[in-house]
């Protein structure tokens, strides 16, 4: 499965908020998470939540920092 990195870029906006995100989405599924993609048995974690950010399926939202 190649997940183009270019368009996971543009779409979370910064490498770094798409490598935060792709990894706590991973270990979710690493802990029984329901997948919410459609792939084999076979494919890991990391490359089921990059699949999910690309999808539109994982968000994120910025906490205020002044609370």
């Amino acid at each position: 499965m190649i997940i183009p990195v270019d368009q996971l870029i543009n779409k979370i906006g910064s490498a770094y908020k798409l490598v935060i995100l792709a990894a706590r989405r991973a270990i979710e599924l690493s802990e029984g998470a329901a997948k919410l993609v459609d792939v084999g048995p076979e494919v890991k974690f990391g490359n089921i939540a990059l699949k999910e950010i690309l999808e539109g399926k994982i968000t994120y939202k910025v906490k205020d920092a002044a609370k």
